[in-house]
């Protein structure tokens, strides 16, 4: 039998979803499983982008250009211009999800072997990602004692080589929820002059920023221009997650050029898709401001609670609506599964992500989950309540 290949091989599972398999077990026996493994938010999706499909008038669903719709670019590069993000509709790829928009400009700015600088924990797909275009990942390692701030950069220093081609940071980052201030920004602005590198940035988040923190894009960094692209996505901006549309956006023209000649190679982003997100783009200001208020009540009593939980240490997250949470037990993947096939209390249990796959570096992560307030308070003080006890009797072998 002929062999799967060495890239086939060697790309990772995914943290978030591997033990799918075991909730669904646990759902056939009629457990209530809290989903705090995955940021799929129970937030509604915008009416006026699920109208947008509702009342299409189409008889074919066509191909778009393979950039997307000239009149949904247009529409995003004015939605940045108000945001202080000067771009234009030609400075903009869309793409299948957020996903496809990294691994395009990967495989359009890095040969295989070149290395990226990537702050760790990261975006766990970034692994796959990395191994999909044959580039290597070099971890510099944050840590949950300074809630995950950015490495000094020193560090970034010690790890680059003549095969450092990039940094990509996520800002705000999933899985920590730290948000990246003007100052780090600035930081990796001088690293990336100096050494002659890209900096990419997954910037999906940037609505969800908490306690009167700002975002700041690296596309507003000043003299960087032909270094810098930001990944961006509609997924978590409307909760939408299932359109899969996101977005390549740099001013870089030979990167616009190559990206684009790897979208034509996939022909199109989703006709659907792009229809509602041009349509979800005058989602009104009191919408997001809702959405907000949720997910800092969300936050400050997961937060809160969780710490109360002798042996949990829970930084407080700035952004996005993820924290990476230590938990008293050897290996927080063996209990993530324990939580699926074993354990329940009033037939409720709690599903996360092991933190483990969120690390390039071999052993960290293994007594941290992320976990994603993307449920109802309500939910989340049940799901609170099962993983309380849950701690309190895991046999932690």
């Amino acid at each position: 039998m002929p062999k799967l290949s060495q890239r086939g091989v060697e790309i990772p599972p995914s943290p978030i979803r591997k033990l799918v398999p075991f909730a669904e077990e646990a759902k056939k026996r009629g457990r209530i499983i809290y989903h705090l493994n995955i940021g799929q938010p129970d937030i509604a999706t915008p009416e006026i982008a699920l109208n947008a499909i509702h009342t299409l008038d189409k008889n074919v669903l066509e191909y778009s250009h393979s950039a997307g719709y000239e009149s949904y670019r247009r529409k995003l590069a004015e939605g940045y211009c108000t945001i202080g993000i000067e771009v234009n509709h030609q400075q903009i790829i869309v793409t299948t999800g957020g996903s496809e928009a990294i691994l395009f400009t990967l495989m359009a700015t890095m040969n295989p072997g070149d290395e990226v600088i990537i702050p760790e924990p990261f975006y766990a797909n970034y692994n796959g990602f990395a191994v999909a275009a044959g580039v290597k990942i070099v971890p510099v390692t944050s840590g949950i004692e300074r809630s995950f701030a950015l490495p000094p950069i020193a560090e970034f220093e010690k790890l680059i080589t003549p095969a450092t081609k990039a940094i990509l940071i996520c800002n705000p980052n999933n899985p920590t929820g730290y948000l990246y201030s003007r100052n780090e920004l600035e930081q990796l602005r001088q690293i990336v002059l100096k050494h002659d590198l890209y900096l990419f940035a997954d910037e999906v988040y940037r609505e969800f920023c908490y306690d009167g923190e700002i975002h700041h894009s690296v596309l507003q960094l000043q003299g960087i221009d032909d270094r810098t692209v930001m990944f961006d996505s509609t997924s978590k901006r409307f909760s939408m997650c299932g359109i899969r549309v996101g977005a390549i956006v740099t001013r870089n023209t030979d990167i616009i050029a190559s990206t684009l000649k790897f979208a034509q190679a996939r022909l199109s982003p989703p006709g659907l898709g792009q229809i509602a997100a041009e349509a979800a783009m005058d989602t009104p200001p009191e919408y997001f401001e809702t959405v907000r208020n949720d997910y800092i009540a969300r936050r400050d009593y997961l937060v809160e609670a969780l710490n109360t939980i002798p042996g949990v240490v829970c930084p407080k997250p700035k952004g996005a609506f993820y924290t990476t949470v230590r938990l008293p037990v050897n290996d927080t993947e063996k209990f993530a599964k324990w939580m699926l096939t074993d354990f329940e209390y009033r037939n409720q249990t709690v599903m996360m992500a092991p933190a483990a796959g969120f690390y390039a570096t071999p052993g960290l992560g293994k007594n941290e989950v992320r976990i994603a307030y993307v449920l109802k308070l309500d939910d989340l003080k049940r799901a609170v309540e099962c993983l309380k006890i849950a701690l309190g009797t895991y046999p932690n072998l």
